[in-house]
């Protein structure tokens, strides 16, 4: 395996503490969970057709007597999944949660040294294609994974295969990206709260920056912060047959969050700050692009500093947040009084962020018990049912239960059908635009736009700096033509 792999492997792992952990909020804390029902038995599929979803009744777990699953996960889900394994089955499993830069260097450390612990992994989509490459998740074709491929949504299964077409890992979730607004303040202001009229004012980039002064002009601010675009950030694959790929949408995309800046157009809440948070339940205090990171007396992290500090300064209200449908479980949590108050539409481009994606060690001895667990997961219908209910709103990634319920309504959301707009977002992605560069080229093209934005560089010696790094990261990997 080449140690420029590893390397990668190890980097991904730090990448992902820019992401929410997607199960860090999607479920109450154990002690209130529903109490665990018994799962109906399936029979088994005819000779012809098509493979049910399995459920736990279908197994003989007396065979597993005695025996103990051990999970490490980046996501506090796969606690309380783990749970209800266990108390389906009698089969003991321990969980280990490991913080995200952590995570795959420990991961790595135990498979190479040839440990059979632990017998379940999982990977975020950034980080997979190394781990798929350095052989660390078991085939699962060999357990028949390929019988369900029409059973999940089809991002997920592409996603969760390796670049030789084996299936090595499945998400029990879709983890799209939507703009989620205000409806009232869409009704005073564009004379609808509709999803599909909303979406309009969302189509490209161009007409979002009109959106944008729309609201300023009537006192309220589009984002929070210009991060609020970074999951629409593109429509193409950045790197195209070896070669880098700058679009015309990714500089219409830079010369918005520029304009978003610099015209005073958003809030400047930083993402997962207190005044980001507040913004979901009602007026937050204006900042600058000055203040937007805190100020000797103001610590934008702390509410107790960031109130005293703010208490009689000019607020607006904000009108909407991009975030990928784990969104709908923190703004579940955080808008207070203005529930009921929000929609969710479109944005410029198909994008998703996150998601578990679980597998089995190639190393464990419980290969075979460690897929029943991923079935149980990702696969069983009752299972997915169970989770929607616990999780109170996750939106799962097994097709029969997202059809079953796309008729529910969400109360916090006007009592829009979520599950189903989220199944029509995952199903316009394109998972080949999709490649394994796209967290680091990101990160640099976003460091290209900072720099514009507070006029640390000119626009031209910004991409020009970019360009540079680009070759010197991947040279003779990437070609660059400026």
């Amino acid at each position: 395996m080449k140690l420029k792999k590893l390397m990668a492997l190890a980097m991904a792992g730090v990448m992902t503490l820019s992401l929410a952990a997607c199960g860090d909020t999607a479920a109450p804390a154990a002690s209130d969970a529903p109490a665990a029902e018994p799962a109906a038995s399936e029979a088994p599929a005819a000779d012809g057709e098509e493979a049910a979803a399995p459920a736990a009744g279908e197994t003989d777990w007396s065979q597993y007597a005695g025996e103990k699953l051990v999970v490490w996960t980046l996501a506090n889900d796969l606690i309380d999944f783990g749970e209800r394994f266990q108390e389906q089955t009698g089969v003991e499993v321990e969980t280990v949660v490991i913080e995200p830069a952590n995570y795959p260097t420990k991961v790595q450390t135990a498979l190479l040294a040839g440990e059979t612990e632990p017998d379940i992994i999982v990977g975020e989509p950034q980080m997979l294609q190394d781990m798929y490459d350095a052989g660390f998740f078991a085939d699962l074709d060999q357990f028949g994974a390929q019988d369900y491929a029409d059973q999940i949504v089809d991002y997920i299964w592409q996603v969760g295969q390796s670049s030789d077409g084996v299936q090595r890992a499945i998400s029990y979730q879709i983890t799209p990206a939507g703009f989620y607004y205000r409806r009232d303040i869409a009704q005073e202001v564009f004379g609808t709260e509709d999803p599909d009229e909303i979406g309009k004012l969302f189509a490209d980039y161009p007409t979002i920056l009109e959106t944008a002064k729309t609201l300023k002009a009537a006192g309220y601010r589009i984002f929070a912060s210009d991060s609020e675009l970074s999951f629409f950030s593109g429509d193409s694959a950045w790197v195209i047959d070896g070669k880098l790929n700058v679009s015309e949408s990714r500089l219409a995309y830079m010369d918005l969050v520029v304009e978003l800046y610099q015209q005073d157009l958003t809030a400047y809440a930083a993402q997962w700050s207190t005044p980001w948070y507040q913004a979901m339940s009602g007026p937050v205090p204006i900042l600058t692009a000055e203040t937007q990171w805190g100020t000797d007396d103001m610590n934008i992290w702390d509410a107790e500093s960031f109130n005293a500090a703010t208490e009689g300064m000019e607020t607006t209200e904000v009108f909407a947040f991009g975030l990928p449908s784990w969104g709908v479980l923190t703004m579940r949590d955080n808008v207070g009084e203005t529930s009921g108050k929000w929609g969710v539409c479109a944005g410029p481009a198909y994008g998703f962020s996150g998601g578990t994606y679980i597998g089995v060690s190639s190393y464990s001895e419980k290969q075979e018990l460690g897929w029943e667990f991923v079935k149980f997961c990702t696969l069983n219908e009752d299972t997915a049912n169970w989770w929607i209910e616990y999780s109170e709103g996750d939106t799962v990634s097994l097709l029969p239960v997202l059809e079953a319920h796309k008729d529910d309504e969400n109360a916090v959301y006007g009592g829009q059908k979520l599950y189903a707009f989220w199944l029509e977002q995952a199903e316009g992605l394109d998972y080949s635009k999709v490649t394994k560069y796209d967290t680091a080229i990101g990160d640099a093209w976003g460091a290209a736009i900072s720099n514009i934005k507070t006029g640390a560089m000119s626009k031209e010696d910004a991409i020009d700096e970019f360009y540079d790094q680009i070759e010197a990261t991947y040279a003779g990997e990437i070609t660059v033509e400026r």
